[in-house]
């Protein structure tokens, strides 16, 4: 058996993912703010606002606009960067690797559910 998504089981996957992270009341994050939280999770520091905006190829206003709701869910935080000060630290916080594991485990048991 073929080990990889077909194009309808990885569409069907995110569906459910979607639906699941619902039911479970988690915030329901745009794609571009959830873009910007996995990257600060899962590629290695230092995150900036310049940074962020050149990997994910959208503008710097539109990633302060998702930082701030980020921030305001106590996902990420920011801090001036004490080398040098123009620069604006992107931070993982507690409550943000908490909400980024759960998450994973929610598509851990839909891709499982996926398989069954």
């Amino acid at each position: 058996m073929d080990p990889r998504l077909s194009s309808q089981d990885a569409l069907s996957l995110w569906r459910d993912v979607l639906v699941a992270s619902h039911s479970l009341k988690t915030p329901d994050l745009t794609a571009r703010q959830m873009a910007i939280l996995l990257t600060v999770y899962l590629k290695p520091p230092p995150h900036t606002v310049r940074g962020l905006s050149s990997a994910l190829a959208i503008s710097k206003p539109a990633v302060t606009r998702a930082l701030d709701t980020l921030g305001n869910q106590g996902f990420l935080k920011r801090r001036r960067d004490e080398t040098d000060a123009r620069n604006v630290l992107v931070q993982r916080t507690v409550k943000g690797s908490v909400f980024v594991s759960d998450f994973a485990d929610t598509i851990l048991r839909q891709a499982e559910h996926l398989r069954a």
